[in-house]
């Protein structure tokens, strides 16, 4: 009877992780089909009191023991000094006494740009805020994606810039292609010693499957009201005429790429720029595709002095069943979405 009751505990073992994995994909079907609330807050960090206390922390670490103490106190009395002032220079002037701001907002870009809607608001946000005296940095990393993305987002640089404050873009990784089409917007542009640059182009991939489907008597039929509907497909069979028309395509969208860039850096020798290469920050700055070549740490610690640094960021916060459903929906969206990045970035990602 030993046999019966150990197969009986494992029926019920198989049955309690069958129903486990019900229970799972039930809630995230549950998830994907219900738009399930979010929370969205501002995040803003003073730069310069952040590192402060980092600062101190490392101060008192060299001071011997006895003298913390003392260090401590001398600096929580200056502190207080310096805002009585403040506060007694706001009452005299009626307001609260104001100074250039550099506003910092971060753009990482996948391939569909999805951070662009934060970024919107971001920019919605900040905008009535924005004097002639204050600065944006936005710190861009991005190996570009599709056109109609990054031409929304190239929009939302175009918005800061026309606010009337100085439009700053740093670049320490990479801003190819649709990236690039971004941070050309810039006032000004500085890129990493290493950083990617350039990726003047378009290119797109069309796998066919016609010729495998034919041999095994499989047959597509491609019906379209409208010559042009449809150039090249995945499943039907190409023509030549197809394939002239999809390149003339990607030509009018080069030229749209090209003639975007030329209006913002007029300086840039297209011809040599627009073929679609990329380069290191200091081959850039040669070539006019960059202002300079300095990390955006190092160009905050330089502003810090003259400007206080707050940095913002549009927080989302969904429900843990929301990013239940979207973890299922997200292992598929990177595996597909990082294998073009590979494809995009195979050129410059070797050492």
């Amino acid at each position: 009877m030993n046999w019966l009751s150990e197969f009986g505990l494992f029926v019920a073992e198989a049955l309690t992780i069958v129903a486990a994995i019900g229970a799972v994909i039930a809630l995230v079907v549950r998830a994907r089909g219900q738009a399930a609330p979010s929370r969205q807050s501002m995040k803003i960090r003073d730069r310069q009191e952040y590192y402060r206390q980092y600062r101190e922390q490392l101060e008192d670490a060299r001071l011997e023991k006895g003298a913390r103490a003392a260090v401590r106190k001398a600096r929580e009395k200056t502190r207080a000094q310096t805002l009585k002032k403040s506060r007694k220079a706001a009452r005299k002037s009626g307001s609260e006494p104001t100074g250039p701001t550099l506003w910092v907002l971060d753009f990482h870009g996948d391939i569909r740009a999805s951070r662009e809607s934060a970024f919107s608001q971001e920019i919605t946000a900040l905008l009535p805020l924005l004097t002639p005296d204050d600065e944006v940095l936005v710190r861009l990393e991005s190996g570009g994606g599709l056109v109609h993305s990054y031409g929304l987002a190239s929009a939302q640089m175009d918005r800061l810039k026309a606010s009337g404050a100085r439009l700053t873009v740093s670049v320490d990784k990479v801003a190819a292609s649709g990236g690039y089409m971004m941070a050309c917007c810039a006032d000004h542009l500085m890129a990493a010693p290493f950083a990617v640059i350039g990726s003047i182009g378009v290119v797109a991939q069309i796998p066919n499957f016609h010729r495998l489907l034919k041999k095994n008597d499989v047959d597509v039929e491609v019906l379209t009201a409208g010559r042009h509907k449809r150039t090249l497909t995945l499943l039907g069979e190409n023509t030549e005429e197809g394939r002239e028309k999809f390149l003339e395509d990607l030509s009018k969208t080069h030229e749209l790429f090209k003639t975007h860039v030329a209006a913002r850096r007029p300086r840039l020798d297209m011809d040599q720029v627009a073929e679609g290469d990329v380069w290191y920050g200091t081959q850039a700055v040669k070539l006019g595709l960059v202002d300079e070549v300095l990390t955006s740490d190092d160009y905050l610690q330089r502003r810090a002095e003259e400007a206080r640094i707050l940095e913002v960021q549009l927080v989302t916060r969904k429900s843990a069943l929301a990013r239940l459903g979207k973890s299922a929906s997200i292992l598929v969206d990177k595996g597909m979405d990082r294998r073009v990045q590979q494809d995009m970035e195979q050129r410059w990602n070797r050492m």
